[in-house]
C-alpha cells in the first residue's frame, strides 16, 4: 500500500452511502488518505436526509456533488469500496476491492438513515486502521 492510499467509495447514486462513507474517511483519515467517491447512475444532487445525517455528527457533505465512476477514477484507487452497485465497476487486477452490503438511504428518514450512518463510521474506522497503521514510535 502507498503512504498516502487512495480509497474510492462507489454506490448507484452517489447521493448517500459512498459521500457518507467518504465524509468519515476525509474526516478521521485528516490529510493521510485521498478519497473519492462516484456513482454508476449518479443523482444531481446529495441526498438531504444523508447531509443532516453527517451534520449530526459534525460533519459538512451539503456542497458535495455526485459523480460519475470512470475508469480513471477505479485506475488510480489502491481501495475500492462498493456499495451496491452490482456489476458496474470495472476491475483491474492488483486492487482491493470490498463490497459493502449496506440499507440504501434513498426514501428514507433521518430516523432509518442513522444506523446506515453508523455501520458506515464503524467500517470506514476498521478500514482505516487496516491502511493507516498506527505509529508505535512515541
Amino acid at each position: 500500500m502507498p503512504e498516502k492510499p487512495t480509497v474510492l467509495f462507489v454506490c448507484v447514486h452517489n447521493a448517500g452511502r459512498s459521500q457518507m462513507a467518504a465524509g468519515f474517511l476525509r474526516e478521521l483519515g485528516r490529510d493521510r488518505i485521498e478519497v473519492l467517491s462516484a456513482g454508476s447512475a449518479p443523482k444531481d444532487e446529495i441526498n438531504p436526509v444523508a447531509v443532516e445525517a453527517m451534520a449530526e455528527q459534525g460533519i459538512d457533505i451539503a456542497d458535495n456533488v455526485p459523480k460519475v465512476l470512470t475508469t480513471e477514477a477505479v485506475r488510480e484507487s489502491d481501495v475500492v469500496i462498493t456499495m451496491g452497485c452490482g456489476d458496474a465497476c470495472p476491475i483491474f487486477p492488483g486492487k482491493r476491492y470490498e463490497d459493502w452490503k449496506l440499507d440504501d438511504p434513498a426514501g428514507q428518514g433521518i430516523e432509518a438513515v442513522r444506523p446506515i450512518r453508523d455501520e458506515i463510521r464503524g467500517r470506514v474506522e476498521t478500514l482505516l486502521a487496516e491502511l493507516l497503521p498506527q505509529d508505535t514510535s512515541a
